[in-house]
């Protein structure tokens, strides 16, 4: 927590990580995404550049079904909301 800045209180109790390439090699993955202070390193992995500044970037380049599951709060920095629940609905028209 030194090293971020960050309060002791601030820091995740706990995680749960593993490598990217790891991650894509999965036939499938899932990525949970809550609160205001993800939101802006979402929008960076979804909508912005392939990246190592912003690891999970890579997984704009996953070959497997990824289903990502934000809440609103992590979900306000997103410029293409709009496009993103047309998607969810072709999704959930076609059964996938």
């Amino acid at each position: 927590y030194k090293v971020t800045g960050a309060s002791r209180e601030d820091m995740p109790g706990f995680a749960i990580t593993m490598g990217i390439g790891t991650i894509l090699e999965a036939r499938n993955a899932i990525m949970l995404v809550s609160g205001k202070k993800k939101a802006e390193v979402l929008a960076k992995a979804v909508e912005g550049p392939v990246t190592s500044q912003v690891t999970a970037s890579a997984l704009q380049l996953y070959p497997g079904k990824l289903t990502v599951v934000i809440d609103e709060d992590a979900a306000s920095k997103l410029a293409h909301t709009a496009h993103y629940r047309h998607v969810e609905k072709m999704n959930q028209a076609h059964g996938r």
